[in-house]
């Protein structure tokens, strides 16, 4: 199995811890690699930010299924380009906000995401209605540290607890949900100081879930309906 795994970001600071989470995550058969954008923003922290990545993204996967990967993630936690790529590929293609609160909702009566900026609270919040599971959704938090700031670990792992708690006293989250990509390599840590401290509740990483979850459609040979998904009628489309 083959997976590529695509930055929707300019920026190539986070590749190297990319392939190294990403290829743990997966099974020992699957192959990952990493790709970012050849044009678009550096970081994704906001609707025009989402904007401006998709089109290159589309690009990029479509690239990918030619080039015979299996699956396709879009590694930010806003989901960008997800959707419109399951109407123009015939692979998988997860975002790993939808599988993270996919998963998490199965664990637990409610659950709080911890973010990186306000910026983003309202996406992720459009992106728990449209997956169905916003009922269970106790609140989106954040740690106000921009996402090319996020590789200062003990910085980024302390604001996370410090607003995991505030998620489970003040907002009765039973589960905790990492709303970050850039977050890696904190999930296991986290959940274990939480469990310490006595708040034994589930911490999903968003690229660990991702990962799992294309993983799985492959295996199990599904990919997205053509009845929701269905490919974009032929006509001119004028690219730059």
């Amino acid at each position: 199995m083959k997976i590529k795994v695509i930055a929707p970001i300019i920026s190539d600071i986070f590749n190297k811890e990319m392939l190294e989470e990403f290829s743990a995550y997966a099974s020992s058969e699957t192959k990952v690699a990493v790709a970012n954008l050849s044009y678009g923003p550096a970081s994704v922290e906001s609707e025009y930010d989402e904007a401006l990545c998709i089109p290159n993204f589309l690009e990029k996967a479509k690239e990918a299924e030619a080039e015979g990967y299996d699956g396709v993630i879009s590694n930010c936690f806003g989901d960008p380009g997800v959707k419109p790529a399951r109407e123009i590929l015939d692979i998988p293609v997860i975002g790993p906000c939808e599988a993270s609160l996919l998963i998490t909702s199965s664990l637990a009566k409610s659950f709080s995401v911890v973010t990186v900026l306000p910026n983003v609270v309202t996406m992720i919040e459009n992106i728990s209605k449209t997956t169905g599971v916003s009922e269970k959704l106790a609140s989106v938090r954040y740690v106000n540290i921009p996402v090319l700031e996020v590789h200062e670990k003990d910085r980024l792992k302390a604001a996370l607890y410090e607003e995991m708690v505030k998620a489970i006293e003040q907002d009765h989250a039973h589960a905790l949900v990492l709303g970050c990509t850039g977050f890696m390599g904190v999930a296991a840590e986290l959940q274990a100081k939480l469990k310490d401290n006595g708040y034994d509740v589930p911490v999903i990483d968003p690229a660990f879930a991702a990962t799992k979850m294309v993983e799985t459609l492959v295996s199990m040979g599904v990919k997205q309906s053509r009845l929701t998904y269905m490919t974009p009628p032929s006509k001119q489309r004028v690219m730059n």
